[in-house]
């Protein structure tokens, strides 16, 4: 689904951002992460700051608010040398971008997946991206490392936002992919696990992958209560913890992984047989 295209006539101030967040589940000392269409919201007064500043209120005292900031977006000459986490400006939108660029902003040091913020954590969040506990993904074993702001999310379980946009833009799902992988692998002998792993994609070879439907998964996450929602300005903000998110995504996987998984993926978890 398209990012909503939000109402012009409709205006939005700090205090609806501190409301709406409060209204799903922000609570003082929080991390929030959010994936947005600045325009859905309609006319925010005073711009990007506005929204920005709305969430550290609604996550105050000790609040912290975060997007991803990603720079590589595909193209071949996007090589990861030429990455400069203080000028690499990222594709993933306005509202992400403004955050990018904001005086008070930290940012991680990853070519790929990187994640700013400001606030009391901010640094904290950002800090060591890929520094250890390597995790596959399609891009690099770095990306969703144990070390990097994607998993402290999960340790911390932040409250992972959508302004205006659906879980289509989740890009939490590749830690989740990863940490799927990571445990079929483990299945098997320590030593051929790089070789099971090496028919995956990797390193931006596209081979075969764990990809699912995001948008079905939240379908689900809402039916068990776990995904709230409700308005900021002209747009559905909605909202998840990321523990949840992370777990029972997990286990649904896991359990019915003929229902998510294309048959190319299934194919090579049961030729993991060999292996053992």
């Amino acid at each position: 689904m398209e990012p909503e295209k939000g109402d012009p006539a409709v205006h939005v101030g700090k205090e609806q951002v501190r409301a709406s967040f409060r209204a799903v589940g922000a609570v003082p000392g929080d991390t929030v992460i959010f994936h947005s269409s600045f325009k859905s919201m309609g006319t925010v007064d005073g711009g990007a700051t506005t929204i920005f500043d709305g969430i550290l209120a609604a996550s105050g005292p000790g609040g912290t608010v975060a997007a991803p900031s990603l720079w590589y977006s595909g193209k071949p000459e996007e090589t990861p040398d030429l990455f400069n986490v203080k000028t690499s400006p990222t594709y993933v939108g306005a509202l992400a971008e403004a955050l990018r660029t904001d005086p008070r902003s930290y940012r991680s040091n990853h070519w790929s997946h990187a994640v700013a913020a400001i606030g009391a954590r901010a640094r904290e969040l950002t800090a060591r991206h890929g520094a250890g506990g390597e995790r596959p993904s399609p891009w690099s074993e770095t990306a969703f490392a144990r070390v990097s702001p994607w998993w402290r999310l999960y340790e911390w379980n932040a409250l992972y936002a959508f302004i205006g946009v659906t879980m289509r833009f989740c890009t939490m799902k590749h830690a989740i992919e990863g940490q799927l992988v990571m445990e079929h692998l483990a299945t098997i002998p320590a030593a051929r696990r790089a070789e099971a792993r090496a028919t995956l994609s990797m390193n931006r070879v596209h081979r075969i992958w764990p990809f699912y439907s995001s948008e079905a998964m939240q379908a689900e996450l809402a039916a068990e209560g776990l995904l709230l929602q409700t308005r900021l300005g002209s747009a559905t903000l909605r909202a998840i913890r990321t523990r949840p998110l992370v777990d029972v995504t997990l286990a649904k996987l896991q359990s019915e992984p003929s229902r998510w998984f294309q048959p190319a993926f299934l194919d090579w978890v049961a030729g993991l047989e060999k292996y053992r």
